[in-house]
């Protein structure tokens, strides 16, 4: 029974969009429980999926399967001003105006199971969506010169880059084996990761002209791997380490280090990110304190920080773009193009998130648990790098979140969460027509059910 349900909730998960943005592209936490705390718990395990956020707890957790669905709704745009080039003397500019991205719904199930080898020992099977990022627009254009300083004059095209219906569409998913040791008061945990990665990109072709390939060949051929090529395929591995202790009986503290995770290229994109298409998912390491108050309240406080900057094509400044040779700024290095060693990305920046959650199990009603969280982290996002970020608006800094948790008989238990992340906004100037500005702004909400049986 539990095998067949594996395999369904791995086929659902294939099958289904991951599109997280909340903390940069990384969704708040993996598991109902613990996004009802905004991600914070990572000392004090509690369900089997707390492996995914840390191997040692599959030490120590209660040996079921845990199946989880979330519904996440993110609304995300941006708006640009009126401008005094509009499109002549070189200038790329965005019609001044508001475009919302579409698709504002995505169902994103995991699922995990443990096991018990011994006596002192647990595996935890986990498959999970946790990275990712989408746009879809439809609307918006751009004005433009479309052959430089070629016979053609300046013209608004459709489209916010002025090529068609724009956007992108990045999923990660990770399947992982934990294994936990339970020393006593303590427990140490290892996990090999398999990422798979599926990215798609549209409306891009006039970036073309800031590509390797173009400028490669002095302007003679357009690049066939930058934009419309359906969806691309990258698979990787990479390695989670975790430590529990038990400091004390009200004090336990936790800590999990994920590596860089290595992924083969995007082929059909290596015209767009650095090094021939390369998307490496970033390392991260998140500590964390559990404070026993007394046998109804738990308190739980986290500190994660995402390498998101070492990460080429996400960490590179737009400005790189400067020094292609077909950028018309000078520029005589081939490697800042697009596609190129050193070439341009989103310019995001590392992110450190500061996560407070809490659970109450009231006196007399002992088959539930409240929980709720808040977390901050300062978004990624660079106000130079704004033109390139509508593709990925990951701004949002803060998360509410409520849950609760039904106890069944038999060791089953139901959960639910919600998140909701505020509006934020992030102002820039446009690269390309000094003259104009733009704002990205997103907002989001989510609920989430899990059952543990």
């Amino acid at each position: 029974m539990r095998t067949s349900l594996i395999a369904v909730g791995i086929s659902a998960a294939i099958s289904s969009s991951i599109a997280h943005a909340t903390n940069g592209y990384f969704t708040h936490a993996v598991g109902t429980h613990t996004k009802a705390q905004a991600g914070a718990g990572i000392a004090y395990p509690t369900q089997v999926i707390d492996a995914a956020n840390n191997p040692a707890a599959a030490a120590i957790t209660a040996s079921h399967t845990e199946i989880g669905v979330a519904y996440f709704a993110p609304d995300r745009g941006y708006s640009a001003s009126s401008s005094f080039a509009n499109g002549q003397g070189g200038a790329f500019t965005l019609t001044e105006e508001e475009v919302r991205s579409g698709k504002s719904g995505f169902v994103i199930p995991y699922f995990a199971h443990r096991w018990r080898p011994s006596e002192n020992s647990g595996l935890s099977l986990s498959f999970y969506g946790r990275g990712g990022m989408n746009t879809t627009y439809t609307g918006g254009s751009a004005s433009f010169d479309p052959d430089g300083p070629g016979p053609a004059a300046a013209g608004t095209y459709g489209g916010v880059f002025g090529s068609g219906a724009t956007g992108v569409n990045l999923n990660q998913a990770f399947l992982e084996l934990a294994y936990g040791y339970d020393g006593g008061a303590w427990q140490l945990g290892i996990a090999p990761i398999v990422a798979v990665q599926t990215f798609e990109a549209t409306g891009l072709s006039a970036f073309s002209g800031y590509t390797r390939t173009f400028a490669a060949s002095g302007g003679q051929n357009l690049p066939t791997s930058l934009t419309n090529n359906g969806t691309d395929f990258s698979y990787g591995f990479g390695l989670k380490l975790g430590l529990i202790a038990e400091l004390t009986d009200w004090l336990n503290i936790g800590l999990r280090y994920q590596s860089e995770v290595n992924m083969t290229e995007f082929n059909k994109y290596s015209d767009l990110f650095a090094n021939g298409g390369d998307f490496n998912i970033p390392a991260s390491v998140q500590v964390g304190a559990s404070f026993k108050l007394s046998e109804q309240i738990r308190i739980n406080t986290d500190i994660e920080h995402t390498q998101f900057s070492d990460i080429d094509s996400v960490g590179n400044e737009l400005a790189l773009v400067g020094g292609c040779p077909t950028a018309g700024q000078g520029g005589t290095n081939l490697e800042n193009c697009a596609g190129g060693n050193q070439g341009f990305g989103f310019g995001w920046s590392d992110m450190t998130t500061y996560k407070l959650g809490g659970s109450w199990t009231p006196s007399g009603a002992d088959r539930l648990t409240f929980r709720a969280g808040y977390s901050y982290g300062e978004q990624p996002v660079q106000s130079a790098d704004v033109l390139i970020n509508i593709l990925a608006p990951g701004v949002t800094e803060e998360h509410y979140t409520l849950g609760v948790e039904y106890r069944l008989p038999n060791a089953r238990s139901l959960n639910v969460s919600v998140m909701y992340a505020p509006k934020n906004h992030v102002h820039g100037g446009n690269l390309f027509d000094p003259t104009q500005s733009i704002t990205l702004d997103m907002d989001q909400y989510e609920i989430e059910f899990a059952y543990q049986f």
